[in-house]
């Protein structure tokens, strides 16, 4: 029988490598998503290296560029025709970023890869993962959420162009049209053999001199404090493991995992219908801009 395949995107480093490596060691082809090739090839070898096996592939993928996007759905149907697993983990949040970055095709950088792009990207690969026995989508937000319980998604400017950019903001944002899209994604697959789920990513230690080389010593004394309330990216991987791979979950969709016991809700503007309805509309302007 063929292996299973799960696409995970920014699988390089941190959860999303750790969750390459359980998901391969769970029976499944992974195929690590990445943008950056050389970062990809390192870690493509350190995944084969800890998991012994040859079932791990790299695909490169720009998550802010629309074209990118296309060209990589092209690259996976021509090679498999089902996916059994799509975890949208990657994500731009760089703390020390002070000003705003646009796209090569005119989008904030942020907006443009953490929800675009994973919308995008979905939508492209919806008849692969139809084609699976048990298609499943599994898209990636925030604990930090929780600090801003009344955080919306600006509708008439979600790229900052016409208010004080701050990336806290833009990736908060961000994140939480993530949480809808999710709602809606479930929503409009209920009929289908396809799941849609999301999970809160809690405070994940990282490697902040290679992630962030230029970070002041009072930053790093501060993330050292906070480091030792988190938790590890083998431990916040598990979950991405149980919604992908789990026999108990293969029904549930909807759904906003904390952990793989516990599922939580998002505030109560996200679950709200029209707003989901509206945040929608915003998104697929975007892609229709792109599409023309």
């Amino acid at each position: 029988m063929a292996k299973k395949i799960c696409v995970i995107t920014g699988a390089n480093s941190g959860i999303g490598k750790a969750a390459a490596v359980q998901i391969n060691q769970a029976g499944f082809h992974v195929i690590l998503a990445c943008r950056n090739p050389s970062r990809g090839e390192a870690a493509l070898e350190e995944v084969r290296a800890e998991t012994r096996s040859d079932a791990v592939e790299l695909m490169i993928v720009d998550l802010s560029l629309q074209a990118s996007i296309r060209q990589f759905a092209n690259e996976f149907q021509a090679k498999y025709e089902s996916l059994d697993v799509l975890i949208h983990n990657a994500a731009a949040f760089d703390v020390t970023q002070n000003e705003k970055l646009i796209t090569g095709e005119g989008v904030e950088c942020i907006w443009a890869t953490n929800h675009i792009g994973p919308v995008l990207l979905t939508g492209l690969l919806m008849e692969p993962l139809k084609q699976s026995q048990q298609g499943r989508v599994i898209t990636v937000s925030s604990k930090g959420l929780i600090v801003y319980p009344f955080l919306k998604v600006d509708l008439e400017d979600p790229e900052f162009k016409g208010r004080k950019f701050s990336v806290q903001k833009a990736y908060y944002q961000s994140k939480l049209a993530q949480v809808m899209y999710t709602y809606w994604l479930a929503d409009e697959l209920k009929d289908s053999n396809i799941t849609a789920n999301c999970i809160r990513v809690a405070n994940v230690k990282i490697d902040i001199d290679a992630r962030y080389p230029t970070t002041s010593k009072i930053a790093r004394s501060m993330y050292a404090i906070k480091s030792s309330f988190s938790i590890s990216p083998e431990q916040m991987a598990e979950t991405y493991t149980y919604l992908a791979v789990s026999d108990q979950v293969s029904e549930t969709t909807g759904k906003y995992f904390d952990d793989p016991t516990h599922i939580v809700d998002s505030s109560k503007y996200s679950r709200d219908q029209e707003n989901i309805k509206q945040v929608m509309v915003l998104t697929k302007k975007y892609l229709q801009q792109q599409a023309d």
